[in-house]
């Protein structure tokens, strides 16, 4: 008989459906999921949202009763992790997401996260962590080291082939959400230094959030707009086209866990150019294998672009290199089988 697994969270993501559709394609598992079901997109539907919240405990243990499924994995320590410690199953796998998932950190619920991200840990029999660089936090407050597994869900090098492009300008491609956090206005005003020098370029900024009508606004105020391309939400089936018609990746975020977008990215032969944080410095040295930028240094960003761009031998052997790590280290079909045996383990 198949294995059931609960997926809590949010199932459209494209870190989920890899991790979903690693599951049943090397594990054989059921999938079931279950997510709120309220946008957190105005002060009414936080609040909403938060009422929803309080009730899902409920919620979730109806689905337990009604599909019993073997396990939980959710995402998130401090939010879907939290649930499944409540949940009353018998095993439970959580993953972080972020760095600490304890964010942001002026916050006012950051002491109550504190104790649910602490109970959230306490109650997974496996722990995910998605890099190294996760394992820092977890380390500082104690996490039993014993239950965690450091390893990224890895790219679908089926998918993610390398590009061919030779392209004669910087055509750059952003794939973060727009929220504040990923920093496009910064990446914006980057690319006005660069017209104001008569550099040509193309910028592709894919994804759907909050910040849209303010960049599409800021792009046209900087008169880049006739370079920008804004997507909106795409299928990720779409993304390897994308990323292979680019040749500059950019991405900005101001905290970072381990970063699939930057893997893909790598995979598909993108020159890397990310934040200097410690999600990124674990992947990228600077000019090495790509460049890592002060967070809002936009004159930096300006200047790294075109030193970039101009020194096309230093690009090309960075993306070979690149290419070669993520075959190596983030290979979905190899770590994905892993992951998919640690369950059947848990469960035996």
């Amino acid at each position: 008989m198949k294995r059931k697994i609960l997926f809590l969270g949010e199932s459209y993501r494209a870190d989920a459906i890899t991790w979903m559709k690693g599951l049943k394609e090397f594990g054989d598992f059921e999938i079931i999921t279950w997510e709120l079901q309220t946008p957190s997109n105005s002060n009414f539907n936080r609040f909403k949202r938060i009422a929803e919240y309080c009730f899902a405990p409920i919620a979730i243990r109806k689905i337990i009763r009604r599909q019993k499924p073997d396990m939980l994995i959710a995402e998130r320590t401090t939010s879907y992790g939290f649930l499944a410690a409540l949940s009353g199953s018998k095993t439970i796998a959580v993953a972080q997401q972020g760095r600490t998932d304890l964010w942001p950190e002026s916050s006012v619920l950051y002491p109550l996260k504190k104790i649910i991200q602490k109970y959230a840990f306490k109650k997974a029999h496996l722990i995910h962590a998605w890099g190294p660089v996760m394992t820092i936090s977890m380390k500082e407050i104690g996490v039993d080291m014993n239950k965690v597994l450091v390893m990224p869900k890895g790219i679908d090098f089926s998918l993610f082939t390398p590009s061919t492009s030779n392209a004669s300008r910087i055509e750059a491609i952003v794939t973060r959400s727009l929220q504040p956090e990923y920093r496009h206005d910064s990446i914006l005003k980057a690319f006005s230094i660069l017209n104001k020098k008569g550099i040509d370029f193309s910028l592709t900024i894919v994804g759907d959030g909050t910040c849209l009508a303010f960049l599409k606004n800021l792009a046209a105020t900087l008169q880049i707009d006739d370079k920008v391309i804004f997507t909106g939400r795409i299928p990720n089936t779409e993304l390897p086209t994308l990323l292979k018609q680019s040749n500059i990746y950019i991405s900005m975020p101001i905290t970072e866990g381990v970063s699939a977008s930057l893997f893909e990215a790598m995979a598909c032969n993108c020159y890397p150019v990310v934040s200097d944080i410690p999600g990124n410095q674990s992947w990228i040295n600077h000019r090495e294998n790509g460049q890592l930028i002060e967070i809002d240094n936009i004159e930096m960003l300006a200047e790294e672009l075109i030193w970039s761009f101009e020194n096309s031998e230093s690009r090309n052997q960075a993306i070979i290199r690149n290419r070669k790590f993520v075959e190596e280290n983030a290979n979905y079909q190899i770590n994905m089988k892993i992951i998919a045996a640690k369950y059947h383990e848990l469960l035996d």
